[in-house]
This record gives C-alpha cells, structure tokens and sequence, in this order.
C-alpha cells in the first residue's frame, strides 16, 4: 500500500458541510455516544481491536497498557506494520496473542475489527483512518489526526460518509492541572475570558529527540507546528470552547539541522561524539534496542539521527497569534531548544488572571503537586495546588484510556475529542505553517468546509 493517498483520490471525495450533524453533536438516540455500543456487557463478547504502527508508542500506550489493563473489556485480534522485526517484537512485548500483518487491507479483511488503532508516521494517519472507516471500524488515532487540509477534509467527508466514527487520543486534556483550568474558566472564576498568553519550551533532550527521529522532515511531521503543537492548540479549544477563526505565525530553523558546527548520519557513527553536546547512545536502551536498532535493516529507519542533519526542514522556534470566534486572543510560542522542559501560561478576563508556570524537567525541584495562581481584580491572589496524576503525560494517559475502555465512565469535563476536535487543532498548525510560507495572515475557514462556530461543538464518541 502507498503512504500517500493521490490527489486524484482527495479531490475526488465528497465535500460535504460539517458542524451541523455528524460532527457537531451527540444523537439523541445515542446520548452516552457509540461506545456504549461497542463495548461488551458482562459476559458478552469482547472489544476486537486491531493495531497499526508498533512503534514505542504504540507497542507501549495503545499495546501494552491495553493489554494489561482492559483484557476483560477487549482483546488484540490483529497487529500490523511494515517492519517485519519491529512488529514481532511489539508483539512479544505486548503480550497478545494475535496474528501479525505487513499487508493492512489483509489485515482487515481477515480480523473485521471493531476499532482500529493508528499509531504510524503522522503523514500516513489519514490513509489508514479513511480505509479503516470504509472497511466498517471505528478508529482511534494518536495526534495529529493529519498533517494538511487536504488530508483533514478527507478523513472528515469519510466519517461522513460511511457513518462510522473517529476519537482522538489528547491526553493532555486529562491531567488534572488542565482540567483545574478548564473548571476554573467555565465556573467564572475570572469573569468572561478575552486573551491568553501560552509558551511552550521543549529542552535539550525532549526537544532535540524530534530533530533526531521522522519528525525532522514535515514531509513527515507536518512540522512541530502540527505533531507537538497540535497538542497544545487542542488545549486551547477546548479551555476556550470557542473555534479559531485566523492565525499569524513566523517561524525559522535557528539551532538544529543546518545550524550545527558538524554532523554525522546517525550518532553510532559519527566521529565527534566526544565534542557533540547532542551524542546521544541509543543502545543504552535495551527497550530502543530491541524496538529500533535491531530491526534497522528491514527499513533503514535510524533512531538516533544526527539533529544537525542537513534534510532538517521543521522550524525550531515559532510563535504565533491566534484569533478565535467568540473573540478570545491567543499569543503562542514554542521553542525546541530550552534549558528545561515546561511551560507558563496565562488566562486573562475581565474579572482577574490564572497563571501557572510547570517545569517539567528538572526532577530535583520536583514536587507532588502543580501550581496554580488565581488574581482576582481587587481581591487577594490565591494558590491552588493540583496532586499530579498516577500515568504519563501529566497523569492524562490512564483517565483517558478509562474513558475509551471502561463502560459508563462520565465526561463531565468534555474531555472527550472527536474528528472535529482533531481536524481544528491540525488545522491552526497548518494555518501558521502557511502564514510563515505566504507571509500573512491566515483564515481557517479557508482551509476545509468546516462551519466554525462561536461556541465548540461537543461530540461522545469511541
């Protein structure tokens, strides 16, 4: 199977309107969404899903973890990938006992899954959430949900089309700290929200390991614009509650790729180990290892890129202003390339501020708990301490997969993130990836037939 859908094929697919049916609600007939379908009463047969991608996160977030802690709710009837090693070894680890494939239509005309987990290379996202669609499942895809409009429109007109659905996984949205905000903003603790200011900084080990993987080519990645800023662009609409309307970006490539004084192809080979701030020794990972190194031949993909690679073409440093319909503001940055890993925000209304600053990286001033600071105008400020969650992204990981697995779990945050919500968070990364290249400012509606609207539809889905 090709990575790349045809334009042929994009242009081709219906251009239907969305917001107004399938993708700005929840049926009436349906008000829990499809899951309460899928999922098995006691007794009843079990969730088929099938995987695609068994790359770490796969193989450890949506395999492993699954695995281990939904077996009585579901169970892996298929594995896929086009790395022959990498999935024999996904499999080990995983712990399932279920058939492996590298062709993926064989795949899924042999299991007939249920849901459909897509876990591959962001730029291939939409091919196998379309097909997985047209062939009968629902789907379950990492962020990004895609990497270009064209993409977004596609796999939107498939759900459409064939009536199935597709959730994507934000498990930022989870962590208790995000979701302090998101109840602080909708119970007026600052009046009505009108601007927020949110920078993000990637260090020198979590920001570097995009520049030495896939990711460093938006070919790939749709650039940290789309596969890391999606993350923080989804945050946004679902704190704001509101879709964005414009966006001005400006970007450059300012300390990896071509900026660096040397460079190899990957680092187990290059001759200035010893003088590079960046040496960086995958096999000291028996995990990356196993996974990657040892599985290299099948398809030459090297874990341990060099970050100053020439073919390095994804901006390290943006910033970007946000315009939203119900007329919130938004000041963006992200640098890849900081002292330390974290990020500050601020939430401004009319009636006070939330602030917070979390550093994530720095495990001797570690605490228990994050931070937020609440002002109100012409009042005492008062701190609000949030314990951190038990799962990985800031606890996010483990409630959202409860929310997808376990039966008659409650969204009484909106936690849950549909197409939809998918599609308008790519799409400000696209937005700002095309103001950079055009030079101006850059309207969402232009991009897909999505009808924004003033307040952001909610919709309970897989």
């Amino acid at each position: 199977m090709s990575d790349h859908f045809s334009r042929r094929q994009f242009l081709s697919a219906s251009s239907l309107l969305l917001g107004g049916t399938v993708l700005s609600g929840v049926s009436k007939a349906d008000p829990n969404g499809l899951l309460a379908d899928l999922l098995p009463a006691d007794g009843a047969a079990k969730l088929k899903v099938a995987l695609i991608g068994t790359g770490s996160r796969g193989a450890g977030m949506w395999g492993r973890d699954l695995q281990r802690n939904y077996s009585q709710q579901l169970q892996f009837v298929g594995l896929c990938d086009k790395n022959k090693g990498r999935l024999a070894f996904a499999k080990n680890y995983i712990g399932c006992d279920c058939p492996t494939f590298t062709d993926f239509e064989q795949m899924m005309a042999q299991t007939k899954p249920d849901l459909l987990i897509v876990c591959t290379m962001d730029a291939t996202h939409h091919e196998f959430i379309i097909r997985g669609m047209e062939l009968g499942s629902n789907v379950l895809t990492e962020k990004p949900m895609t990497t270009d409009e064209t993409k977004v429109q596609a796999i939107v007109d498939a759900e459409r089309r064939t009536g199935k659905q597709c959730r994507v996984t934000f498990n930022y949205r989870y962590s208790p700290h995000r979701a302090k905000i998101w109840e602080l903003i909708r119970n007026g603790a600052i009046g009505e929200l009108t601007s927020v200011d949110f920078h993000w900084y990637l260090d020198t080990s979590h920001g570097a390991d995009y520049f030495r993987r896939w990711h460093r080519k938006t070919e790939n990645s749709g650039s940290l614009w789309v596969h890391k800023a999606t993350h923080h662009f989804d945050l946004l609409n679902w704190w704001i509650e509101s879709d964005p309307v414009s966006v001005y970006a400006q970007g450059s490539l300012d300390f990896y790729g071509k900026n660096g004084k040397f460079r190899a192809e990957n680092c187990r080979t290059c001759p200035h180990t010893k003088e590079c701030d960046f040496y960086w020794d995958v096999t000291k990972s028996k995990y990356y290892t196993d996974l990657y190194v040892n599985n290299e031949k099948y398809d030459g993909y090297l874990r341990d890129g060099c970050v100053f690679k020439n073919d390095v073409d994804i901006y390290d440093k943006m910033a970007a202003t946000i315009t939203y319909k119900n007329g919130v503001q938004v000041a963006y940055s992200l640098t890849t390339y900081s002292p330390y890993e974290g990020y500050r925000i601020a939430f401004n209304g009319t009636e006070g501020r939330i602030d917070a600053w979390i550093e994530e990286s720095q495990p001797e001033q570690k605490k228990d708990y994050d931070e937020l600071v609440l002002f109100k105008n012409f009042g005492k400020r008062e701190y609000i301490r949030i314990p951190h969650g038990t799962s990985g992204h800031g606890g996010g990981d483990k409630l959202l997969q409860d929310q997808i697995f376990l039966p008659n779990i409650p969204d009484p945050l909106k936690q849950c993130a549909a197409a939809r919500d998918g599609a308008l968070s790519c799409l400000i990364g696209i937005a700002a990836r095309k103001s950079i290249e055009q030079k101006q400012v850059i309207q969402i509606a232009d991009l897909t037939d999505i009808e924004l609207m003033v307040e952001k539809p909610y919709q309970r889905i897989v």
